[in-house]
């Protein structure tokens, strides 16, 4: 998958919107405001003039050896969605639960791969339904 948009929604704040490689769905995930303007940053390519939390993290990760493999949107419980931040350390496979938006920024930032479980094409909607091409 791949971040589409981040959107101001009136009603209810934030939300990303991801899709997958062929643009046949995008699954929608309510995030704050803090990790839409993180996104919307770090998919634009723009520097901020002083690291934000993601950027913080990437760092980190790269100082201690540890490179993002992926990440991958598992699950949604009463309205929460879920996600892991898959890493690579020495020859060794860490999981990190993870908020989807704090994943997801982490991943853009990376250039790692995005994944959605298939459980999880319930909350998905058809591409066309939501983006109109002019």
């Amino acid at each position: 998958m791949k971040v589409l948009s981040v959107i101001a929604e009136a009603s209810s704040g934030f939300s990303m919107l991801l899709t997958d490689m062929d643009q046949k769905v995008i699954l929608p995930i309510g995030i704050g405001p803090f990790e839409a303007q993180s996104i919307a940053i770090a998919v634009q390519g723009e520097e901020p003039p002083r690291p934000l939390t993601h950027d913080l993290l990437k760092s980190v990760c790269e100082s201690v050896g540890a490179a993002v493999q992926k990440v991958v949107i598992t699950d949604a419980r009463e309205g929460v969605f879920y996600a892991e931040i898959h890493l690579q350390q020495d020859g060794k496979s860490l999981v990190l639960d993870s908020r989807p938006s704090d994943a997801v920024a982490l991943a853009v930032r990376c250039g790692c791969p995005i994944y959605m479980s298939p459980k999880l094409v319930e909350f998905t909607y058809k591409f066309e339904d939501i983006v109109t091409q002019e």
